[in-house]
């Protein structure tokens, strides 16, 4: 098996501090926990936007802020998004999801981000833990990804697919079908999720889903994501299968494995560091990530 490289998603669109967990808004706060994630061993960071209220937004300016006060501090990869995150009509309540115009905007950020991450299918959104407490249809239709991937690969990115559902993987299979994505690569990223909508977090989800990718996509990367305390279960069951990446972080979950909530973003690394390196493996630095994911220099 190879090195892991631990991915940090430090604050998701929506979440807010509580428990004594401190979720970073803006762009200097981010910046200040990227220092200490890569300390602890990350080797990536992904990253939403906030406005001056702590809202989600796609302000193009907020993100390339962020992406400068980063590269000034670390030498961390950074991953962008299409989802943003979702917003509550402050009348009725009601979720409602960022337009394809505003997600697409997104590729235009400057200067670029080095990896980008797309929620590959639609699904019905359920994470009370992230601060999604009812069902919402998060919708990522075949001809937004039909948008959105030429000009991602065109930037010299490398894509990472977040499996919403084990099904997304044969959607991805049709999108190869047609010339869209090479089912060959190996630079293809797939981001296996569980505890977020309606995946469980088990192991016989995670290698069904894991077995469909490597049948369909033979030499792609993959990694696990797990929501809330499931995150170090679906780590510690990714890290013995021989996944690439393991993500942590606020976005998805704010405790520990001892059940303990996490105070900053580096607790969660430091914890991922050691339960690869207690399954025997090591972790991979920004610039073997680099590697991993044959960006360009």
């Amino acid at each position: 098996m190879g090195k892991v490289a631990i991915v940090v998603a430090v604050n998701g669109g929506m979440q807010k501090d509580r428990d004594g967990a401190k979720v970073p808004i803006t762009p200097a706060e981010i910046a200040e926990d990227a220092a200490l994630c890569a300390k602890e061993g990350a080797a990536i960071i992904h990253v939403h936007a906030r406005d001056a209220e702590g809202r989600n937004t796609g302000d193009l300016a907020i993100y390339e802020d962020i992406i400068r006060r980063i590269r000034a501090e670390t030498n961390l990869l950074v991953q962008t998004t299409n989802g943003i995150g979702v917003r509550r009509d402050p009348k009725t309540g009601e979720q409602i999801w960022p337009s394809d115009e505003e997600r697409l905007a997104l590729l235009n950020i400057d200067p670029k981000p080095d990896l980008y991450g797309i929620a590959a299918g639609s699904m019905d959104f359920w994470h009370p833990e992230g601060g999604y407490p009812g069902e919402t249809p998060y919708i990522n239709s075949p001809n937004f990804l039909r948008s959105t991937l030429p000009h991602v690969y065109k930037s010299g990115s490398t894509v990472e697919f977040e499996l919403t559902e084990v099904n997304v993987v044969h959607r991805l299979s049709r999108l190869a079908d047609e010339g869209i994505i090479d089912r060959n690569a190996s630079n293809l990223w797939l981001l296996h999720g569980g505890g977020i909508g309606n995946t469980p977090p088990t192991a016989r989800a995670l290698v069904y889903s894991v077995d469909e990718q490597q049948r369909l996509f033979p030499n792609a990367k993959w990694g696990v994501l797990g929501a809330g305390k499931a995150q170090f279960t679906m780590a510690a069951l990714g890290i013995a299968m021989g996944c690439d990446t393991v993500r942590v972080g606020f976005e998805d979950n704010i405790y520990l494995p001892n059940g303990n909530a996490a105070h900053r973003n580096h607790e969660l690394v430091a914890a991922a560091r050691k339960l690869v390196e207690s399954i025997g493996r090591e972790i991979a630095t920004p610039a073997e990530a680099h590697a991993m994911f044959e960006l360009p220099d």
